[in-house]
């Protein structure tokens, strides 16, 4: 089964980084977060990706084409035109690279990928996201419920503590962000029957994935919602990104599930 990675955004909540670079680029312990995000998948025996390029796409396209050298260890004789590979680190991805437009929006993204996912059940994420998700799981909720799509549910905890105190000021309770308002909310890691792409059919160039589609999908009650207990965490801004690189850099990545 192929895993589709939407990473043609703008990312402009997060222009300290993405003025150079896409955002799916940016990186959390000296790799791409889109890196981690196909780990992730790749754990649980899923190495097919189909990636939706935009922004820079060609950026992400040169880090695969490149790939083997950049995690090797190399000697380069310059005169003879030779490379020796002495060691590498490499990954048993799959990776099709689709150029899905600069400006267009995920619907569209998604549409354009069609072809790709040869009429088959898929994967598909935000490549911003990272989760200990069960892969596994998810895929026999989708099959029992036998909808057209699923989307991993889960309870964004709260920015901020709670401080509950008397007229004194004396606090008598502190808790550090806490779950929520107890609301459920999209968390990507979907799994899509290609029923979906009936919802995408017309101009699709400017429409979110997120409205017009899954809102029809959801009025035709063919959508499922995975309810996801454990860690989700999306690079949003610049704050989400040290997170997630204090928690790599600590040895508490809750999404790092392969050795």
């Amino acid at each position: 089964m192929k895993v589709v990675i939407l990473a043609g955004g703008l990312g402009t909540r997060l222009a300290e980084e993405t003025g150079t670079r896409p955002k799916p680029m940016v990186e959390i312990g000296g790799k791409p977060i889109l890196w981690h995000i196909m780990k992730i998948y790749s754990y649980w025996g899923f190495n097919e990706f189909v990636i939706c390029l935009g922004y820079k796409g060609y950026m992400i396209k040169e880090y695969f084409i490149n790939y083997y050298l950049y995690n090797s260890d190399i000697t380069v004789e310059l005169d003879k035109n030779i490379i020796d590979v002495h060691y590498t680190n490499s990954e048993s991805f799959k990776v099709t690279l689709v150029d899905t437009g600069l400006h267009t929006n995920t619907a569209g993204r998604i549409k354009k990928i069609r072809p790709h996912v040869d009429g088959q059940t898929f994967m598909l994420t935000y490549g911003d996201g990272v989760s200990d998700v069960n892969i596994h799981e998810l895929l026999a909720f989708h099959k029992k419920q036998g909808r057209a799509l699923t989307l991993t549910a889960i309870q964004n905890p709260g920015r901020f503590g709670n401080i509950i105190m008397n007229e004194s000021g004396i606090v008598d309770a502190f808790e550090e962000k806490p779950k929520g308002d107890g609301n459920w909310i999209n968390g990507g890691f979907f799994v899509c029957e290609p029923k979906i792409f009936d919802y995408l059919e017309g101009d699709m160039e400017n429409i979110q994935w997120e409205r017009e589609p899954m809102r029809k999908i959801t009025a035709d009650k063919q959508l499922s919602a995975y309810k996801h207990y454990g860690f989700w965490k999306c690079m949003d801004a610049l704050r989400d990104k040290n997170e997630l690189e204090e928690m790599w850099n600590s040895g508490k990545a809750k999404w790092k599930l392969w050795d």
